[in-house]
């Protein structure tokens, strides 16, 4: 569904402009609203943490529309400062759903001439299959509407970890970290961060991907550290096509992602190999490859589900594979 642009050497990303190839994300503001809305309050909590310089990677490679030879947004030359200012100027998704595509880009280019090539990068950087899970097919006992498919894993990976799982079997634990730290995960995939400088928490039981059965100690590893420095405005339209004074916008109630204030946890596979270390409900899996992603769900204002999930427990995993079994192993 997300096209991923999976290069970032100036060469790669000149062709890509060159070749129309971002012009693809235009299909995604209109068709994946909800998961592109996800993407750009990732790419804003990254770039708003007091821990960007860390986190926020990759830095984006966006050329500028006005001299196409060169490079607006250069990860050799950040400049975290131009890029908020651009990304202010991101159009909230609901917006972006009303009118056409083109007069969607036309108002955009008017906020920032970099806010449109900069939504494009964050859009086709993503190297994730992610997608919004209908109502029949989401996880009840989750509590959230918010619910997606997400494997972050490249193919190589992903036939790695089946291989594993015909000789190891595998089961299912959580996998929570903030909401900053995603924008990264979706596009270097999940890694084992402990004692490098993306690790956040202490490593008390060894180097590895640490997990858990239980929803609330993985939620607790999800909240947010700091305060949002603004409110996200969301607004509609009236009428449909998009208007050409913002004096005509009312604030509404978004569909999707109206809280700064926003809780994320995974349910991953796991390898239940000699390699996963129990320290009872605390798992550690020093094997990046035992490890993949398979839901995501997003809690708004601070919220969190059900303290009390146990990924062990029979019902719980009935209902994982009822949901799972249509959604990956047969695709």
């Amino acid at each position: 569904m997300l096209k991923p642009a999976v290069c970032t050497r100036e060469l790669c990303v000149f062709s890509f402009y060159t070749l129309g190839v971002m012009s693809g994300a235009a299909e995604e503001v209109a068709t994946g609203a909800e998961v592109v809305d996800l993407l750009v309050a990732m790419c804003r909590a990254a770039l708003e943490s007091p821990r960007k310089s860390i986190i926020f990677e990759p830095y984006p490679s966006v050329v500028d529309p006005s001299d196409p030879k060169t490079l607006a947004f250069n990860p050799k030359k950040k400049n975290y400062e131009r890029l908020q200012k651009a990304l202010d100027s991101v159009m909230s998704i609901r917006e972006m759903t009303q009118g056409s595509y083109l007069e969607i880009k036309k108002q955009m280019d008017k906020l920032d001439p970099l806010a449109h090539p900069l939504l494009q990068w964050i859009i086709s950087s993503n190297r994730s299959h992610i997608v919004k899970l209908p109502l029949s097919r989401q996880l009840k006992f989750m509590h959230t509407s918010h619910q997606f498919l997400l494997l972050s894993s490249p193919p190589a990976k992903e036939a790695r970890f089946r291989t594993a799982k015909k000789l190891y079997g595998s089961t299912f634990a959580f996998h929570g970290s903030h909401i900053e730290n995603w924008h990264s995960v979706l596009r270097n995939g999940l890694v084992n961060a402990s004692y490098t400088k993306l690790q956040l928490h202490g490593a008390a039981y060894g180097k590895g991907i640490y997990l858990s059965p239980i929803s609330s100690i993985s939620f607790g590893y999800s909240e947010t550290l700091h305060k949002k420095k603004k409110i996200f405005a969301v607004y509609e339209h009236v009428p449909v096509l998009l208007s050409k004074s913002r004096s005509s916008l009312r604030p509404i109630q978004s569909r999707f992602l109206q809280s700064r204030n926003l809780n994320c946890i995974a349910l991953c596979e796991v390898i239940t190999s000699k390699d996963l270390q129990k320290h009872g409900n605390i798992w550690v899996c020093p094997v990046s490859d035992h490890v993949c992603t398979r839901f995501f769900f997003v809690y708004e204002d601070g919220q969190v589900g059900d303290a009390n999930i146990n990924t062990q427990e029979p019902k719980i995993q009935k209902e994982i594979m009822r949901v799972i079994g249509t959604q990956i192993y047969s695709s």
